[in-house]
């Protein structure tokens, strides 16, 4: 039943799912809202919803377009939310604060005007994806004797662990969806097989000194990634986070600015390592 202050998220998703003209593909879609009701509270009423609270969910779930799968994932949300106010149950646009990055692209061989997404991982990087990838779809079994064990009781109407189980397994195979895609459009670079030109790319060890600031003697060490592989506590930042863009394409010497929550702050290049 609808509530007096209109439909709740999750009951929002199923009259959006169940109507017959909506066009939608399928468990991509399914998957995709619910992750979405996940994310802003599936009982909330959906027109409590506000344009931050999408906007959180389109940096939460795009990682900055360096995700494959990111820009389709979006679009679903998109259009969910358009027809939400298409058909009035929304009063505020929402649909328009879905910001959707455009993949980083790469020309194929022979200068066409062909490209294709791709995700850069170093070696380490798509050997922990693999492995991760083993280790979800090792869980699978589990999961569905937990779905078994919970459907045993013949009172499904308020089967709580029944849902819960079909919960987590959904949320299993999206990760494992995610992952699959990741690996799909991997290219893994070799720092080794580059050309020793010093250009901080995907793979680089960069060593930054602060300019015009406090602490100005501190260097300090990262090593660029994939935003699959970012890990600031072991000093790997993504090539899409505020520093990667910045340093991308430069060469020892040269001086760039970041963008910071604390306003723009300047480093100079010290040394990179490819």
């Amino acid at each position: 039943m609808t509530s007096p202050g209109g439909p709740s998220v999750i009951e929002a998703i199923s009259l959006y799912l169940n109507n017959p003209k909506t066009k939608t593909d399928g468990p991509l879609t399914d998957r995709e809202l619910h992750r979405f009701a996940q994310w802003c509270g599936a009982d909330r009423v959906l027109r409590e919803i506000n344009p931050s609270d999408v906007g959180a969910y389109s940096e939460r779930m795009g990682e900055g377009g360096a995700v494959p799968q990111a820009a389709e994932r979006l679009q679903v949300v998109r259009s969910f939310l358009s027809y939400m106010r298409k058909s009035g149950q929304i009063n505020v646009n929402l649909a328009q604060h879905v910001r959707i990055r455009k993949s980083r692209t790469r020309t194929l061989a022979g200068g066409g005007a062909t490209a294709r997404a791709v995700n850069e991982l170093t070696p380490q990087g798509h050997r922990d994806l693999t492995e991760r990838l083993a280790a979800r779809k090792a869980e699978r079994k589990s999961k569905a004797e937990d779905i078994h064990k919970a459907a045993a009781d013949k009172d499904v109407r308020e089967n709580a662990p029944l849902e819960a189980a079909r919960e987590a397994l959904g949320l299993l195979e999206a990760e494992i969806r995610d992952i699959e895609f990741q690996l799909k459009d991997a290219v893994v670079i070799n720092p080794r097989k580059r050309r020793n030109d010093a250009v901080v790319r995907v793979g680089a060890r960069i060593r930054l000194k602060p300019i015009g600031s406090a602490g100005s003697d501190k260097v300090r060490e990262y090593t660029v990634v994939s935003a699959s592989e970012a890990n600031p506590l072991e000093g790997k930042i993504s090539d899409v986070s505020p520093v990667g863009r910045a340093v991308m394409r430069r060469s020892a010497g040269q001086q760039v600015e970041v963008d910071t929550p604390k306003g723009k702050q300047s480093f100079k290049i010290v040394k990179v390592t490819t």
